[in-house]
């Protein structure tokens, strides 16, 4: 375990695995400690993996004013980060909803960042919308699943809006590329593992705007790589390409028959993305 302190004096810490030259990344949930990323499939044989616990989750420390949870606001985090571990710039990953601190710091700080890899990033601070069209493409392709009946149901029933929060759980087996013993721990460890008030504030109003985003990304240097899973409802493969167009050297990787967390369901395939980009 290493700490470092935030611009506001709040004791983060993060941990080192692998070796190899360093790669920062950051966990989604959103507000989730990185500790489900585990050694992201195997990647740490090739990086050392710098997993930060974002403030107020894991063994981080909770900051005084909890509007410093606003996305936005923890980009000040990442700069620490950077400046505490001697970097002139950072190789940059972000998984889900870290995808969107990851990109805001691309943006306030373009000259800092080397390589940035969105995994299955949240599309949220591009302004590329997923319509229910493209997620219900990608569910009816599960159709063959033992729990597909039941989780499909609660989908309907989101997407017409007569959802309980019982339905919001019940899809979780279609972030997953698999659904079984490993899977179900995962998820169930991903959720006691986030703050909720944290999440709660993360994209609180202010905390971007997708056509500044847009606009500043147009313009960003740094090779970019969208990595999406072949069955992910959060991003589909659709929208990840239209993410990844956005940058000038932007390019998108499709895991196939993976889901949210692509290195959980295949890690060779995931692996050998992230490296050769990286590399």
């Amino acid at each position: 375990m290493e700490t470092f302190e935030a611009p506001d004096g709040t004791r983060l810490v993060y941990q080192l695995v692998g070796e190899g030259p360093p790669l920062v990344v950051l966990p989604g949930g959103p507000m989730q400690d990185c500790g489900y990323l585990g050694d992201l499939g195997g990647l740490s044989a090739r990086r050392t993996l710098v997993l930060l616990d974002p403030r107020g989750t894991g063994r981080s420390d909770v900051p005084d004013d909890p509007a410093t949870y606003r996305c936005d606001r923890q980009v000040g985090d990442v700069a620490a980060l950077r400046r505490h571990l001697g970097l002139d710039r950072l190789d940059l990953a972000g998984h889900s909803a870290g995808g969107t601190l990851a990109l805001l710091y691309a943006v306030r700080h373009p000259d800092r960042v080397g390589r940035l890899a969105l995994v299955t990033p949240s599309p949220r601070a591009l302004g590329v919308d997923v319509l229910d069209a493209d997620r219900r493409a990608l569910a009816e392709q599960r159709r063959g699943e033992p729990w597909f009946a039941d989780a499909f149901a609660a989908f309907e029933r989101i997407w017409a809006g007569t959802a309980t929060e019982a339905d919001w759980a019940a899809i979780t087996p279609f972030s997953y590329g698999r659904w079984d013993d490993d899977t179900r721990e995962h998820s169930a460890r991903g959720e006691s593992a986030r703050n909720d008030e944290a999440a709660a504030r993360y994209y609180a109003p202010g905390a971007f705007d997708p056509g500044d985003v847009r606009s500043t990304v147009a313009r960003l240097d740094a090779p970019v790589l969208v990595v999406a899973g072949g069955w992910d409802v959060g991003l589909p493969p659709v929208r990840a390409a239209d993410c990844a167009r956005l940058f000038p050297r932007g390019e998108v990787v499709v895991v196939p028959g993976a889901g949210h967390c692509p290195w959980l369901d295949d890690p060779g395939a995931f692996v050998a993305a992230l490296a050769g980009f990286l590399d």
